[in-house]
C-alpha cells in the first residue's frame, strides 16, 4: 500500500487519515473556527420562530437552511425569508429543487439507489434546478443547496458570466455523498462555497479533509434520522477543534421528515425549529466546557452570505388629468 500512499500525497492529498488529529489552522474570514447552522426551517414562520427562539436562548444562529426549493415557496415568502435573513444579518440558504426523487422516474426509489434521489435527472430538470436557483436570487437570496455535480458546475459557470449574482455561495449539501478528500477537492474546484460531509465521518476522517481543502465544512452535530441518527454533541470540541472552519450543523432526531413542507405542516415545523435551536444551546455549552477558548463568529460576520434584498421599484407618479371644459350647449 505505501505506494499508493506516496503516490497520494505527490497530489498534495493525505496518504492517510491522521491519527494524531491535528488542530485546524484554518479560519473563517472573521477569525472564527466554528458557526452555527440550523437546518429544514421551512417557510417564513419557520424563520421567524428560530430566530426568536435563538434571541430569547442567547444563540448565535448565523445560517438557516430549507429543504423544500424555492420551488414550493411564492413571489411573496420569498421575499419574506430574505427580508428577514437580511434584517437579522443570517445567511437565509434555500434548496436548489426538482430532482430525481420528485420526478416520474422509478429508479431514485428503487431499494439500493437511493443516491440517485439527489440527482438532476435529463437536461429539462437540469434546466428547472437552474431556473429554480435564478428565481430564488431574484427575490434576493444569496445561498443555494446543491446536490448535483452537474448543477453546481453549471451554476458556478453562470455565475462566472454574471447569469447569477457574483455573491452567491454554493453550500453542497451533505446527500452529495462525497466523502474522502479527493472527491471533496473536486468539488470545491467546481465552486462549492462551503461542503456538507457525511455525518458518519470521524475525526480522524475529518482531520484528512481539513487538511486537503480551504473551504468551510458543515457537520451534522445532530442528525436527522433519514442521515443517521447520530447526537455527536460531546465531540463538537473536537470537531471544532479538528475541522475549523466548520458549520456545526443542529438537525433533530426522533422529529419527522416535512420535505416538501408547505403550510399544512406550519405548526410542525415552527415546532421542529424551536427545538433545534434549544439543541444548539445544549451543543454550544458542551463547546464552551469541553473548549473554552474555541471561538465563534459573532452577528453578521464577514463572508457570511446575508440575503440582498432587492430595492422595490419607485411607482410612477400618474399624471394629472386636466378638466376638460363642457362644449356649449353640452347636456347637464
Amino acid at each position: 500500500m505505501q505506494q499508493t500512499r506516496e503516490f497520494l500525497r505527490s497530489l498534495g492529498l493525505p496518504g492517510a487519515d491522521p491519527s494524531d488529529l491535528p488542530s485546524s489552522g484554518k479560519r473563517f474570514p472573521d477569525g472564527a473556527q466554528y458557526r452555527v447552522e440550523i437546518p429544514s426551517v421551512e417557510g417564513p414562520e419557520a424563520v421567524a420562530a428560530v430566530l426568536a427562539e435563538a434571541d430569547r436562548r442567547g444563540v448565535a444562529v448565523h445560517r438557516v437552511s430549507q429543504g423544500s426549493g424555492g420551488m414550493l415557496l411564492t413571489g411573496g415568502e420569498l421575499a419574506a425569508m430574505a427580508a428577514a435573513g437580511s434584517s437579522a444579518g443570517v445567511e437565509v440558504s434555500l434548496f436548489a429543487r426538482p430532482l430525481a426523487g420528485w420526478d416520474t422516474g422509478a429508479a431514485a426509489l428503487a431499494p439500493g439507489s437511493a443516491g440517485l434521489a439527489a440527482q438532476a435527472r435529463g437536461t429539462e430538470q437540469l434546466v428547472h434546478v437552474l431556473e429554480d436557483i435564478r428565481r430564488s436570487t431574484e427575490a434576493g437570496i444569496r445561498s443555494v443547496l446543491v446536490t448535483d455535480v452537474g448543477v453546481l458546475s453549471v451554476a458556478g459557470r453562470m455565475r462566472a458570466a454574471g447569469e447569477l449574482p457574483p455573491e452567491l455561495i454554493f453550500k453542497v449539501s451533505v446527500q452529495m455523498g462525497c466523502a474522502n478528500p479527493a472527491s471533496i477537492r473536486l468539488v470545491e474546484q467546481l465552486g462549492a462555497g462551503t461542503y456538507n460531509v457525511p455525518t458518519d465521518l470521524s475525526l480522524a476522517q475529518l482531520a484528512a479533509v481539513r487538511a486537503t481543502v480551504d473551504l468551510p465544512i458543515d457537520l451534522y452535530v445532530e442528525a436527522p434520522d433519514d442521515l443517521g441518527g447520530f447526537i455527536r454533541h460531546f465531540e463538537i470540541a473536537e470537531i471544532v477543534r479538528v475541522a475549523a472552519p466548520v458549520y456545526l450543523k443542529f438537525g433533530l432526531r426522533n422529529a419527522p421528515n416535512i420535505y416538501p413542507s408547505g403550510t399544512h405542516l406550519t405548526a410542525t415545523a415552527v415546532a421542529l425549529g424551536r427545538e433545534r435551536v434549544r439543541r444548539a444551546e445544549i451543543g454550544l455549552e458542551l463547546l464552551h466546557r469541553y473548549y473554552p477558548d474555541a471561538v465563534g463568529s459573532g452577528p453578521r460576520p464577514a463572508g457570511l452570505a446575508v440575503p440582498a434584498v432587492p430595492a422595490v421599484a419607485a411607482v410612477p407618479a400618474v399624471p394629472a388629468v386636466t378638466a376638460v371644459p363642457a362644449a356649449e350647449g353640452a347636456l347637464r
